[in-house]
């Protein structure tokens, strides 16, 4: 079945498309072509960068989980060039850390409107919103899916989220989705290959 494009060039489902797996939405070199553009690729966190289960400890600590090979995509993306950055809706030490760990400056925590992080990012580094990718899960995030060069979502993303979406990734949240949207950027800007070499030495 072909997804109908929408306004502002976005393919497009219906409320009763469910997704036979998650697949690339619309032409394939659209969404390469758009990837090939970033300079800098925004990520939510939960549902994103994790499952989107919120674990607490006995203390109420807010525990969350995060999938190494993600990790190591983010580095790679980095690696190349690309700035990465982290828009959150919550506050949790974990994300701080984990973010530190992966050597993320831009972390806007606790953004209930994300827009006014999203400028703010732009602004510091100088870049155009066709130069910015996003990914995100839910419709918190769709204020920046609808205004970033590239947009990228998971399968378990609500419609209106997938619909504005040029990239859904096959790989759940917190299971490698992260990983999958790195590695297709790396490969639409021409570098996957050389980062992986770097690997075989």
């Amino acid at each position: 079945m072909e997804d109908a494009l929408q306004p502002g060039g976005r393919p497009g489902a219906g409320e009763g498309d469910l997704l036979d797996g998650a697949r690339e939405r619309g032409p394939l070199d659209g969404a390469r072509a758009r990837a090939k553009r970033l300079k800098l690729m925004i990520f939510d966190v939960d549902g994103v960068m994790t499952d989107g289960t919120l674990y607490y400890s006995e203390r109420g600590e807010e525990l969350k989980a995060f999938n190494i090979q993600d990790g190591h995509g983010i580095k790679m993306l980095r690696q190349s060039g690309v700035e990465v950055a982290l828009i959150t809706g919550r506050r949790s030490r974990a994300v701080e850390l984990r973010a530190a760990n992966l050597g993320i400056t831009h972390l806007f925590q606790g953004a209930e409107d994300k827009r006014a992080a999203y400028a703010e990012l732009l602004a510091r580094l100088g870049l155009a919103s066709e130069e910015s990718g996003c990914m995100g899960d839910d419709l918190l995030d769709l204020p920046l899916i609808t205004r970033c060069g590239f947009a990228a979502t998971v399968a378990a993303a609500p419609v209106a989220v997938r619909s504005r979406s040029h990239y859904v990734a096959r790989a759940g949240g917190g299971h490698g989705a992260v990983r999958e949207v790195c590695e297709f950027i790396l490969d639409a800007q021409g570098v996957l290959a050389r980062a992986i070499e770097a690997h075989l030495q």
